[in-house]
């Protein structure tokens, strides 16, 4: 009997930690392109341990390179990468802190910026992904994100709840 409530305790713990996790569209609703100000973008982000960057972009045209370190961002040296991604909807989880780069792989394109720098935070408090350039956490994709993560974290409890007394806690 208590290998089960540990079992329902560990599956719900799981699933609350990746409803936890935010997806951000790289570049907003302009995606992964040229024209595009990643730095503006990034800023206005909070991005945690288990988020994914999602980017999407014209599979051909462009390709995404995870470069290894902050030398290889500032001079675009595409030449050792960490990790390289070509589909067009490259999905990348954030799994530990700490500063991350990511540039176009295409010749040239880095040089005319099209580069992003994330800083992940450690912990798995919510993050606000898709939000306006603004940084406020009172922003209405902020609010929103906030709540829907209340909404099934209550949804979880209740779901643990449930469980615990089908199985005769």
């Amino acid at each position: 009997m208590e290998h089960r409530v540990w079992l329902v305790l560990v599956f719900v713990a799981l699933i609350t930690k990746e409803a936890m996790a935010a997806q951000h569209v790289v570049g907003g609703s302009q995606g992964w392109e040229e024209s595009t100000d990643f730095s503006s973008w990034a800023s206005g982000q909070k991005f945690k341990v288990g988020d994914q960057l999602v980017f999407k972009y014209a599979s051909g045209l462009h390709s995404v390179v995870e470069l290894g370190g902050e030398s290889a961002y500032k001079s675009c040296d595409l030449g050792t990468p960490l990790n390289s991604m070509n589909t067009g909807n490259d999905v990348v989880k954030l799994s530990k802190p700490g500063t991350h780069y990511f540039a176009c792989g295409t010749l040239g394109h880095c040089g005319q910026g099209m580069k992003v720098k994330i800083t992940v935070e450690s912990g798995t408090a919510p993050s606000t992904p898709e939000s306006s350039s603004s940084s406020s956490s009172s922003s209405p994709a902020a609010s929103s994100a906030s709540a829907m993560h209340k909404s099934f974290a209550a949804s979880a409890l209740l779901a643990a709840v449930v469980a615990a007394s089908l199985i005769n806690i």
